[in-house]
């Protein structure tokens, strides 16, 4: 009986005329009538410096760069590089991963977990002044940074034979004889039987 109650109202306001006109215009607003305020010019004169002469003393004034990149992702990962008109150029990389670490709690004891570490590789080339030209690369991960470059030095490398251990040859001493005969499941002798 609600329900039918319910839909009888709910069809005598669905048939009941609107009061919503179809030609209906918003209504038209003027222009703000204020105006900026005026304001007077400075009565001094603006300081006169003079354009910084950096061009006498750098020695590298006629180097600037030729390109350069920068891309960082959102899974931590970037790479970015650069060129000068020297034709000295730079880039390196990056990716974050999941590395071995160790963590120490409040009490200073140390445990292994799972960290979030960075891998960086990359490279350089410049020409030194004196004309001579250098590359340098590296790798910096879990197991350290190692560059590589032949401008680097190398340790020597030793080429010798390993000595050989002296062999002596020994008696073992015989071992002296027992006060007890052993027999059955007890000592006999000196022992308990």
């Amino acid at each position: 009986m609600k329900l039918f109650v319910i839909a009888a109202v709910l069809a005598v306001a669905a048939t009941a005329p609107s009061s919503y006109k179809p030609e209906y215009k918003a209504p038209a607003y003027a222009a703000p009538s204020y105006s900026a305020p005026a304001y007077a010019a400075p009565s001094y004169s603006a300081p006169a410096y003079a354009a910084p002469a950096y061009a006498k003393d750098n020695k590298y004034a006629g180097i600037t760069v030729t390109s350069q990149s920068d891309e960082r992702n959102l899974d931590g990962s970037s790479q970015w590089s650069y060129a000068q008109s020297d034709y000295t150029t730079r880039e390196e990389s990056q990716v974050q991963k999941k590395l071995q670490g160790v963590a120490y709690d409040s009490y200073g004891k140390a445990t292994y977990e799972d960290v979030m570490g960075n891998t960086n590789k990359g490279s350089s080339y410049w020409v030194s002044p004196e004309g001579e030209k250098f590359t340098l690369t590296w790798v910096a991960d879990e197991q350290g940074f190692k560059p590589k470059g032949d401008h680097l030095p190398v340790a020597p490398v030793h080429v010798y034979e390993l000595p050989v251990a002296p062999v002596h040859e020994y008696e073992l001493p015989v071992a002296p004889a027992l006060p007890y005969k052993r027999t059955g499941l007890g000592y006999s002798g000196t022992s308990y039987y």
